[in-house]
């Protein structure tokens, strides 16, 4: 059984914890969280030990890899001591909030041989295995166009705490990265990027609304349009039935259009020409099923068999960091009107 410590123990730490308990290969061994109102009580849930900091958890010999889910700005600091101690180690969600700080974070991993897997966990999605195997298969012929949807609305309370309303916040930074990444795992990596954005319903000091233009290494043409002041039911969280909190319907979020048919996700909906290809020719739709489970449970079951050496990772710290890349491209298209050339190999 592979040995999880946890650090930071708030909302996303908390789900985490439960899902190392119940994922295959896995335990949970500590919790370490600077609050001890916050840290104790995920570790008695688990009957676990609670620690004050991730340098007391680090050294720990009962733990074999880290899970870090502290803030944003300290998961670079973090990811390096798991780094420099050999222990592997999974981030949440963005690496860093700097680019530089990303890059030196995942050259740090690969220059010491540690694991670092970046948690990004829709791709453990069974639906999104799935719907790579599709596309790995042929069946959409080439990809010619992407189109995302991220639309949902953050209701006013949400903005009751202040730096929800300012810069480095918003649905670009928050949310985005998470399709982002899906849309690198379906269609390869992103090299162009021109955007525009809006803060013209709420006024807040950050962005409400984004659309973006994505050219991809292999000439698939994408949009995604993002906004958190929308009331609609096309968004991931709206419609993959992956986190209870939210409202399950039964539309779709991201549509593939390619050669020989199409694909929509999460209903895995594909559509095609059963004879010739043609818009005057009939279509036909195929529903593919697949096996239902918690992403966050498969991350972590994954995370144990990559820290023993059973399989390779499906996020890397490289995944998490082109995903990061595309968000501060859209970002920087945003603010000066301008296209964004992105460097890939």
């Amino acid at each position: 059984m592979t040995r999880i410590g946890l650090a930071g123990a708030g909302l996303i730490g908390a789900r985490h914890a439960d899902a190392i308990q119940v994922a295959d290969g896995v335990t949970l061994a500590a919790v370490a969280d600077p609050s001890e109102a916050v840290g104790r009580p995920v570790a008695e849930k688990h009957g676990v030990p609670w620690l004050s900091s991730l340098d007391d958890l680090i050294p720990r010999d009962d733990v074999d890899g880290i899970v870090l889910a502290t803030p944003n700005q300290v998961h670079v600091e973090g990811g390096l001591s798991c780094i420099a101690a050999g222990k592997p180690v999974l981030v949440e969600k963005p690496l860093a909030t700097d680019l530089a700080e990303a890059r030196r974070l995942v050259e740090a991993a690969e220059a010491a041989g540690v694991v670092l897997m970046a948690g990004h966990h829709r791709r453990h999605n069974p639906l999104m295995t799935k719907a790579k195997e599709i596309v790995d298969e042929g069946r959409l012929g080439t990809i010619a166009s992407v189109q995302a949807t991220t639309w949902f609305m953050k209701p006013d309370d949400y903005f009751d705490t202040p730096w929800r309303r300012k810069k480095g916040a918003g649905p670009v930074y928050m949310n985005l990265s998470h399709d982002i990444d899906l849309l690198h795992m379906l269609c390869g990596p992103v090299v162009t990027v021109h955007a525009m954005d809006s803060n013209a319903v709420r006024g807040n000091e950050v962005e409400e609304t984004a659309v973006v233009l994505l050219r991809f290494q292999s000439g698939t043409l994408g949009t995604v349009n993002i906004s958190d002041t929308v009331v609609t039911p096309w968004s991931w969280e709206m419609t993959a039935r992956e986190n209870p909190v939210y409202p399950a319907t039964s539309e779709d979020c991201y549509w593939l259009a390619g050669t020989h048919g199409s694909l929509a996700i999460p209903s895995l909906s594909f559509w095609a020409n059963p004879a010739k290809r043609s818009w005057w020719e009939p279509l036909s739709a195929t529903r593919f099923p697949y096996p239902f489970a918690d992403p966050l449970v498969c991350q972590m079951a994954q995370f144990g068999a990559v820290i023993r050496g059973e399989e390779a990772p499906k996020v890397t710290g490289r995944d998490g960091l082109a995903a990061l890349e595309v968000i501060e491209a859209v970002k920087t298209s945003a603010a000066t009107g301008a296209p964004v050339h992105l460097a890939r190999p």
